[in-house]
């Protein structure tokens, strides 16, 4: 068992969980409501265990919650799952946005 990532890097964690592409296309189908493994694996050239592995880190960055249904271990996106992203990104856009305002205005006086 992995050991719980800490408040810290969770950001860090979910930024890698969607570094993948087969990850995010995962995302995308979870957005339409909760799903099994196998229907997630039906579009992808890949094992049932390699679609689980793939789960399971997003499991773990927290964007996605897995619960127990019998056999079944069905997934969905977790509540507030991108908000600590999001509110990240708010924040660097500003920053961006402010330096680039103070290069406008330098590039004016010049």
């Amino acid at each position: 068992m992995q050991p719980a990532i800490s408040d810290s890097d969770v950001l860090s964690a979910k930024f890698a969980a969607l570094a993948d592409p087969t990850r995010r296309a995962i995302l995308a189908r979870l957005a339409t409501g909760e799903t099994s493994v196998n229907e997630l694996a039906e579009p992808f050239a890949m094992s049932l265990p390699a679609v689980s592995k793939h789960l399971k880190v997003l499991e773990r960055a927290g964007l996605i919650i897995r619960s127990r249904d019998a056999q079944m271990r069905p997934a969905r996106i977790a509540p507030d799952a991108m908000k600590d992203v999001e509110n990240w990104l708010e924040e660097q856009s500003a920053i961006w946005n402010a330096r680039l305002d103070r290069l406008e205005d330098y590039l004016a006086q010049l």
